[in-house]
């Protein structure tokens, strides 16, 4: 990481998939937002990876790929790995892709990008302070809730949504409330197919925004 509080955060993708992280991860770190052109089949002996491209890349502290196409998403990893502070792919399909960017080290697949926590790295630690698991303070007058501040934020920006929409509520099944409301907001993360088998992706990120309000709850002011 570079000096002071710089970070360089770079968004890459091959679609449309992750513009509401960018638009969100912008409004604390400098962001930049790269789309490339997804090869034409899904199976590739190899694929070109542009050097203009791959030179603005190596210049992220914190590549976030939400790249589908799994032979570009490994080709990026494995070319940009020893360049990047830490790579987090936001897009995978299946435990043995999962092991094997993995394995690079410096890389982290995410079951849900709203489960982001830190890991020790300095750098990712830095970028897991801002967004990742959610976490809220709620502030009350009686059982009315009058203020919602958003300490860490889903990167898709969920996070400030429901914050918004919880203030003026009763502090009554409010993380309840909270859980419920993550599912009107527009989520992608299920058109990714980055769901387990065990807990679909809107489901889990219900889950963590109910927590979240049920710790801050236990801290009100």
């Amino acid at each position: 990481m570079r000096e002071g509080n710089y970070m360089k955060v770079i968004i890459v993708t091959d679609g449309s998939y992750g513009e509401r992280a960018y638009k969100t991860i912008k409004e604390e770190f400098d962001c930049d937002y790269v789309v490339m052109e997804a090869p034409p089949s899904s199976f590739m002996d190899e694929i070109q990876l542009p050097p203009e491209t791959m030179a603005h890349l190596e210049k992220a502290d914190i590549l976030l790929t939400y790249v589908l196409h799994p032979d570009l998403t490994l080709d990026l990893v494995d070319a940009l790995h020893d360049k990047v502070e830490w790579i987090i792919v936001g897009a995978w399909r299946g435990e043995g892709f999962k092991n094997q960017l993995e394995s690079y080290g410096n890389v982290t697949c995410p079951e849900n990008m709203c489960d982001l926590t830190e890991n020790g790295n300095p750098v990712f630690d830095k970028f897991v302070s801002k967004f990742g698991r959610p976490v809220v303070r709620v502030n009350c007058q009686g059982d009315k809730v009058v203020e919602v501040e958003v300490l860490r934020c889903s990167p898709c920006g969920s996070t400030n949504f429901v914050a918004q929409e919880m203030v003026g509520e009763d502090t009554e099944n409010l993380p309840i409330k909270a859980g419920l409301r993550i599912q009107h907001y527009p989520c992608r993360a299920p058109k990714m197919r980055l769901f387990t088998d065990e807990e679909p992706k809107k489901e889990m990120a219900a889950n963590l925004h109910k927590e979240a309000f049920q710790k801050a709850l236990k801290n009100k002011k």
